[in-house]
């Protein structure tokens, strides 16, 4: 398994977390989507930004 797919399981399994947490406090399931969707985009950005090979010079 690659670090990055490792990365987003890990963040993966946070969001899904986040979400019920949110589901149980009775949040209207619209701002539930919003929230995931805000959370996936920002966790593939940073696992792209951890992962990334550096360029050699």
């Amino acid at each position: 398994m690659s670090s990055f797919a490792a990365y987003l399981l890990g963040y993966l399994i946070l969001i899904t977390g986040i979400a019920l947490g949110a589901w149980y406090l009775h949040i209207p399931p619209r701002w539930i989507v919003v929230g995931v969707l805000i959370l996936t985009g920002a966790g593939i950005a940073s696992g792209v930004a951890r992962t990334r090979q550096k360029d050699p010079s």
